[in-house]
């Protein structure tokens, strides 16, 4: 009975220590499961190269790997990676997701980029909120992504491919025999104007010559254009200013001398009227009868200039009588 007693004891022991175990090594678990943080990428281009187990790098670091990848049966189109980072990695909100080939293995990680300073809105870590949101489908938050590395040189291969024909669409009509004839027409022009530049080398070197001995030469003259700009302006500030001055003292004196002249003109205008009317038609008769008596004092001056006093005072002579002569 005893010995019974004392299996069941040990028995009791070994269950307890093997519970101890397995809750440790469960706590261990989930406590080193927690240091990682999870997050979800949706990609909607090929994800060539990458596997689970692949790294996962932050700005170059490492910092996590790939824990899984599916495809979603209601949107064929995107392909989910589930990641896992640690605990420290700093996933804020802007941070975005690309695929990346390493080297030329085939191989292929997952690369994390900060956001740039100007999408930067505050030190605030990517979270799933509490309640279900289509942020978060399957419970952890969704990191947006970009296209990057060989994913975005494949998504732009067609148009780059585009771009390429066109541009040897247009080489060839470039190159085409009438261009090539009409380059090769004026590469001989410029051959020919090479040489002939070759030729009058001496002679435009005397015409450079004579361009810098011309410039010199308007150097100088606009030097000497400026010493008299300078001079006028001394005289007009010391001469001419005064000068003016008194021109316009004299402008205004004579316009005021005009202005009493109007005044004067105005009163003596009734005596020219009256003048002009009656006193030089009196003047003229004056003039008249003085031409007619200056004419009969000519006359007397005369007659006594030639007959002396009596042709003056007597009468006119009569002729002399001789007899015997009638005049029938």
């Amino acid at each position: 009975m005893e010995t019974r007693s004392n299996h069941i004891l040990v028995g009791s022991v070994v269950l307890a220590l093997l519970a101890a175990v397995i809750i440790f090594l469960v706590w261990i678990s989930q406590a080193g499961g927690n240091r990682d943080k999870h997050y979800d990428i949706f990609f909607a281009e090929a994800v060539d190269g990458l596997a689970k187990g692949s790294a996962v790098t932050f700005s170059g670091v490492p910092v996590g790997q790939v824990e899984s990848i599916s495809l979603q049966p209601q949107t064929p189109e995107l392909v989910r990676v589930r990641i896992a980072v640690g605990h420290d990695t700093p996933v804020i909100a802007g941070t975005t997701a690309s695929v990346n080939g390493v080297g030329f293995t085939g191989v292929s990680q997952i690369q994390l980029a900060p956001p740039n300073r100007q999408q930067q809105t505050g030190h605030v870590d990517i979270a799933c909120p509490d309640e279900p949101s289509p942020k978060c489908p399957y419970g952890v938050p969704v990191i947006p992504t970009k296209a990057g590395g060989l994913a975005a040189v494949l998504n732009s291969a067609p148009e780059l491919l585009n771009k390429v024909t066109t541009l040897t669409e247009r080489l060839t009509d470039l190159l085409s025999d009438k261009n090539q004839n009409s380059i090769a027409a004026i590469l001989a022009n410029v051959k020919v104007i090479s040489k002939n530049l070759a030729d009058r080398s001496d002679e435009i070197a005397a015409t450079l010559a004579d361009a810098r001995v011309a410039i010199r030469q308007a150097g100088d003259a606009a030097d000497h254009f400026s010493k008299l700009a300078d001079t006028s302006n001394d005289i007009l500030a010391h001469d001419a200013r005064p000068m003016i001055a008194d021109l316009r003292k004299t402008i205004q004196s004579a316009q005021a001398s005009m202005a009493n002249l109007d005044a004067t003109i105005a009163e003596a205008k009734p005596g020219i009227h009256t003048f002009s009317t009656r006193t030089m038609p009196e003047a003229g008769q004056l003039i008249h009868d003085l031409q007619q008596t200056s004419e009969a004092l000519r006359s007397v001056s005369e007659r006594l200039d030639r007959e002396g006093i009596r042709g003056v005072v007597g009468g006119q002579k009569l002729p002399d009588y001789r007899p015997g002569k009638q005049k029938r």
